[in-house]
């Protein structure tokens, strides 16, 4: 007798690229698990949109191809559903409007707790979320040439997750939407460092940052025998280890829901996989990091990758390419509303000095750098760390209470099952 997994793979988007994703990708699904041996996959996508992001209209959303509805479910969570859901978490779960309000609704943590919660709702084992700028393909660097491997990514989670809470694989391409800087004598390296400095979280840092940018590109390679699934398998390092833990490529296990807390982020900000990050230490959850790659093409300049277009080199993204600018300067502000919080949860005894050397850093270099970008202000960046800054035990109180919230939810929902 087969065993049945039902498997959700979770998209928060702005852009449309989600479609292609899907349509590109669905044999690959299944392609993947016709290699478990006495297992079916049942696949439900949930594609949760957000109209103001690039000012879409809904049916931009909705060009999943027909024999992608044959072989799996597809379920669209409109923001008329978030409104209607929070009614019924206040009537039958029994929330506040309070509560209910700082669970679900727009931004990113409310989005993905969207997700979560419709896949509670659904009987979903586990639960794959998945940017709309991210493929599962991997570029390895070779003296000659790039070598794009094809990654198995449902599979390696699949194998992996049953006796473990998170499993999340690795990330290539453009590791974040940081474009490719030349230095001039108005950006020196020691302004572009303190910039740098001043945005510094989990997720980006000058080594990183000066790593990629010595390439010419800014892009990341793919370890070769990752990408072929040859290393083993790892615990993931803490935060205050250096760990980091992307959103997208990671895989929750809900059959342990009691190990999954909340998402969260302060208003407006991102961070919202880094404070998910935090809690799962204060639940004590294992995270596992497996062999496998999603490629990030974060300004969409590659998605003819999508096509099996591999080109045997990859080249920076160039400033003056449309859109590029605000892309980058949009990430800015929200690493910056969050970096506060960041540090409270991670480094309290040091927080003052750390808020205080990241504003030194931008008053220094934010004047530099603007000479670089043309259709961007980055002095708004000190006014987003002062206003965050002050803010910052609100919204811990906030980060604390919304996992409270979620285990009081899910406490309801068994009990009415």
């Amino acid at each position: 007798m087969k065993r049945e997994i039902n498997f959700g793979i979770g998209f928060i988007t702005g852009r449309p690229n989600v479609c292609r994703i899907v349509n590109n990708y669905y044999k690959l699904f299944l392609e993947q698990v016709k290699l478990l041996k006495n297992t079916n996959v049942v696949f439900t996508i949930f594609i949760l949109y957000d109209l103001s992001y690039q000012h879409t209209t809904r049916t931009d959303f909705y060009g999943i191809l027909p024999e992608v509805y044959k072989n799996m479910n597809i379920k669209y969570i409109t923001p008329e559903d978030i409104e209607e859901d929070k009614k019924k978490l206040i009537s039958i779960n029994g929330l506040t409007k309070e509560e209910a309000d700082l669970l679900i609704g727009k931004g990113y943590a409310k989005a993905r707790n969207a997700i979560l919660y419709y896949a509670l709702k659904r009987d979903i084992d586990y639960l794959l979320f998945w940017d709309d700028d991210e493929y599962p393909i991997a570029n390895v660097k070779t003296e000659k040439e790039i070598l794009w491997k094809k990654q198995y990514n449902i599979l390696e989670h699949i194998k992996n997750i049953e006796n473990v809470d998170i499993t999340c694989g690795y990330r290539c391409g453009m590791m974040n939407p940081i474009p490719y800087i030349e230095y001039n004598e108005n950006v020196k390296e020691e302004d572009y460092k303190a910039f740098i400095d001043g945005l510094e979280n989990d997720a980006i840092s000058w080594d990183n940052v000066q790593k990629n940018h010595k390439n010419k590109t800014c892009i990341s390679y793919a370890d070769l025998e990752i990408a072929e699934g040859k290393k083993g398998i790892e615990i993931i390092h803490k935060i205050n280890d250096g760990g980091v833990l992307y959103g997208s490529g990671m895989c929750i296990n809900l059959k342990h829901i009691d190990k999954i807390p909340a998402f969260y982020n302060p208003p407006d900000a991102r961070g919202e996989d880094t404070f998910f990050f935090c809690a799962l230490e204060d639940k004590g959850s294992r995270i596992l990091k497996i062999p496998t790659y999603h490629f990030h093409d974060s300004f969409l300049k590659f998605t003819n990758l999508m096509k099996d277009s591999f080109p045997k080199t990859l080249r920076a993204i160039a400033l003056d390419e449309y859109g590029i600018e605000q892309r980058f300067a949009k990430t800015a502000i929200g690493w910056t509303r969050y970096k506060p919080l960041l540090y409270y949860i991670t480094d309290r005894e040091n927080y003052k000095n750390i808020i205080k050397q990241t504003r030194t850093n931008l008053k220094k270099s934010v004047p530099k750098i603007n000479t670089v970008f043309e259709t961007c202000d980055f002095n708004s960046l000190i006014k987003e760390l002062d206003e965050y800054d002050k803010n910052v035990i609100k919204h811990y109180e906030e980060y604390r209470k919304v996992t409270e919230v979620w285990d009081k939810l899910v406490k309801n929902i068994r009990e009415r099952k």
